[in-house]
C-alpha cells in the first residue's frame, strides 16, 4: 500500500480555510431584508412653509363675522330724540301746577276774568255739562271754567304738540293711568298730582296729538271732558 506524505494533506486544507475566511470578510453588504427601509436614490425635497394662511377656518371666529346688534331688533325703528322726551316730561312737570307751556294762566288759581283782561273776549264759547269752554283760536287755546268763573281746564293745540305720537309719549312717561274714547278721539290720561291730570287727545284718523289738556279734577263737575 502506497503512503502519502503529511504535506499533501495539509496544503489542500489550508487553502480551503483561506477561501472560507476571504468569503466571510468580503466588503460586499448582505442583501436588505424586507423589514429594512429602502433609501431613496434622490435627496428628499425640503418642504417650505406656505406664504398664505391656511384655508381651514380659525378656531376663534372673527369679530367682523358677528352681526351688529340693534337695540330694537328692527333697523327701521327711529329712536325718540332726547329733546322730544324732555319736552313731554316738561308737560307733566307743568301740569303739576295746573299749567300748560305757552299759556300764562293756571287752572284752579286763576279766573276767566284774568284771561279776558289779557286776551280779550273769546272767539266763541261752548257749554259742556256744567262747564263753559272759551276758544281763543289765535292763541291755539281753549279755556274751560266752572260756574264760579274758576279755570278748571286748559287746552293747547300748539302745532309743536301735533307732531307727537303715542309711542313717543309712552317712552317718555310710561303707560297712561287711564284711557277714554270719545268718538274718533282716544284720550290718554296721566296723573300729574292729586288734583291735576295731563291728557293727550289723539284722533284715530291721524295717530298724532290734536291737543293736550291740563284738567282740575277737584273743582270740575264734568270729569269726562277731554
Amino acid at each position: 500500500m502506497k503512503m502519502y506524505s503529511n504535506k499533501a494533506v495539509v496544503y489542500p486544507m489550508l487553502i480551503a480555510s483561506m477561501l472560507m475566511f476571504t468569503a466571510c470578510t468580503s466588503n460586499e453588504k448582505p442583501a436588505a431584508s424586507a423589514a429594512d427601509p429602502i433609501a431613496s436614490s434622490s435627496p428628499s425635497p425640503v418642504v417650505e412653509p406656505s406664504s398664505t394662511p391656511s384655508a381651514a377656518p380659525s378656531a376663534v371666529p372673527s369679530a367682523s363675522s358677528k352681526p351688529t346688534p340693534t337695540p330694537s331688533g328692527n333697523v327701521n325703528v327711529t329712536p325718540v330724540s332726547s329733546e322730544t322726551t324732555k319736552q313731554i316730561k316738561g308737560m307733566l312737570e307743568l301740569a303739576k301746577s295746573g299749567k300748560v307751556a305757552g299759556i300764562e294762566f293756571a287752572a284752579e288759581t286763576k279766573l276767566i276774568d284774568d284771561v279776558e283782561k289779557a286776551w280779550g273776549k273769546a272767539d266763541h264759547t261752548d257749554v259742556v255739562a256744567s262747564s263753559i269752554y272759551a276758544t281763543y283760536s289765535k292763541k291755539n287755546a281753549v279755556i274751560g271754567y266752572n260756574k264760579g268763573d274758576q279755570i278748571i281746564d286748559i287746552r293747547s293745540s300748539d302745532p309743536k304738540l301735533q307732531t307727537l305720537t303715542l309711542k313717543q309719549i309712552e317712552e317718555a312717561l310710561g303707560k297712561p293711568s287711564d284711557t277714554k274714547v270719545n268718538g274718533d278721539d282716544t284720550i290718554y290720561i296721566y296723573k300729574a298730582s292729586d288734583m291735576f291730570q295731563l291728557k293727550f287727545i289723539i284722533p284715530k284718523s291721524s295717530g298724532k296729538v290734536d291737543h293736550i289738556s291740563v284738567f282740575d279734577t277737584k273743582h270740575s263737575v264734568n270729569n269726562m271732558a277731554g
